[in-house]
């Protein structure tokens, strides 16, 4: 697993990241193999960045298929837009992926398989397995690490010398600290928000 964080404040947004990958009972530290868990697209109004928790085989699949697509088809500035994209990108998974659809056999609709947390100049937003997508209004975090990480932003947020960057860093260096699978070094990447909170 993973620990991922998103923080919206100050008219910016960061989002921060472990490098830790286990299989099973295997840890694979930064030392044996440079883990970045955070990725950039360039979509159609500028630079988003992404992140997933889960399988490790996520993050190549998730960056190839994006990739490929026509950078004007990868609209992300708002939950709609999001929405559509990654609707658009479920058959590409499938076809090119070959991603297993089924999670269990009541469920409404074919999943994705995914957690990946996203952040750009409109915000940060939440994308699930069944295309749900939440916009997040301060901070959130995903990953085996997620409440450790939760309850050290919510700690930190309403300090007012606190940056986005400084909120980012206590959830991450808190998962880091409780979480068995979440480790350092941590990589961190800030944005411009285009509008302030």
């Amino acid at each position: 697993m993973t620990t991922v964080v998103a923080v919206r404040k100050g008219g910016q947004v960061t989002m921060a990241a472990d490098s830790l990958v286990t299989f099973g009972d295997t840890r694979l530290s930064h030392r044996a193999e440079a883990n970045q868990k955070i990725f950039t697209v360039e979509d159609a109004a500028g630079q988003s960045l992404f992140a997933v928790a889960g399988a490790a085989a996520h993050f190549l699949v998730l960056q190839h298929a994006l990739a490929a697509q026509p950078r004007e088809q990868l609209m992300f500035g708002s939950k709609h837009e999001i929405f559509r994209t990654f609707t658009m990108l479920h058959p590409v998974l499938k076809d090119s992926f070959f991603m297993q659809t089924k999670e269990d056999e009541h469920e409404p609709y074919e999943s994705s398989q995914f957690t990946m947390l996203m952040a750009n100049q409109s915000g940060i937003y939440g994308i699930y397995s069944y295309r749900e997508v939440f916009e997040f209004k301060e901070f959130w975090a995903i990953g085996s690490g997620r409440s450790f990480a939760l309850g050290a932003m919510h700690a930190a947020y309403d300090i007012k010398s606190r940056t986005s960057r400084d909120v980012a860093e206590a959830g991450i260096a808190a998962a880091c600290e409780f979480d068995r699978n979440s480790a350092p070094p941590v990589d961190v990447l800030t944005l411009k928000l285009k509008v302030s909170k």
